[in-house]
């Protein structure tokens, strides 16, 4: 036990929570909570002051509490959540079978480029498309809440810089842009997850698995074979290098 588990538990005499029953509150938030909980949420939960350092250890004692459970808790961008674990998924699809999420062309390779070349704007993704990029494709990432704008940057015309959102991260179970995958794996983590049969299809170019191909093909293009994290920091070095930004 934590010497912080250990204080909690001891002061618990006086009328503060065990860590026990810490826990209990915990999983009763998270799992009646649509959208993944911070540890500042989670804070309000409690009348006493609980440090982040022991909520955060006792969520992960939490969460080893429902191993070799068909839920899981996890850690992702915007906040701790339960989740079905993955195994679980062709089980749950037959209580709502779906058809195969289609996806556009356009929004797959848009996603890609601004996933591991941020910030980058309308301009930069059509040099690397070799094709302009509708409008539609961009509202299509904002409404799904995957991208989202966070400045201008400074020539002529002042095009608006675009970025990932903690949401993007949260719906592949990242916690940071660092964790993002190598390119070439990014097209399957994002083929598992339900969440993208909510990306619209914007294009005639519409398609499931040569969606994907060709995301995988996109990322190639832009990454070069660089890990996610080292392609990331280079692309913002080199644009803040060559080019002005204001928010």
């Amino acid at each position: 036990m934590s010497e912080q588990s250990a204080a909690l538990r001891a002061s618990s005499s006086a009328g503060v929570l065990s860590p026990g029953e810490v826990k209990r509150i915990l999983e009763a938030a998270l799992l009646t909570s649509q959208d993944p909980l911070s540890v500042a949420e989670l804070k309000k939960l409690f009348d006493e002051e609980l440090s982040a350092e022991v909520l955060r250890r006792l969520l992960e004692e939490l969460g080893h509490d429902w191993d070799n459970k068909g839920v899981e808790l996890v850690n992702v961008a915007t906040g701790w959540r339960f989740q079905a674990r993955p195994e679980m998924q062709k089980f749950l699809d037959r209580l709502n079978p779906q058809k195969p999420p289609r996806y556009s062309r356009a929004v797959l390779e848009t996603l890609a480029i601004i996933a591991y070349r941020q910030p980058v704007t309308r301009g930069d993704i059509e040099e690397i498309r070799g094709v302009a990029v509708s409008g539609p494709v961009l509202k299509a990432l904002e409404s799904r809440g995957w991208i989202s704008a966070v400045g201008h940057r400074d020539v002529p015309g002042r095009p608006a810089l675009y970025v990932t959102t903690t949401d993007f991260l949260g719906d592949l179970n990242l916690r940071s842009l660092e964790e993002l995958p190598p390119l070439e794996e990014l097209g399957s983590l994002l083929e598992s997850n339900e969440t993208m049969e909510l990306l619209p299809v914007s294009e005639s170019a519409a398609a499931t698995d040569t969606g994907i191909e060709t995301f995988l093909q996109t990322s190639a293009r832009v990454g070069q074979g660089e890990g996610a994290a080292s392609g990331i920091r280079a692309q913002q070095q080199k644009l803040m290098d060559k080019r002005g930004e204001t928010g």
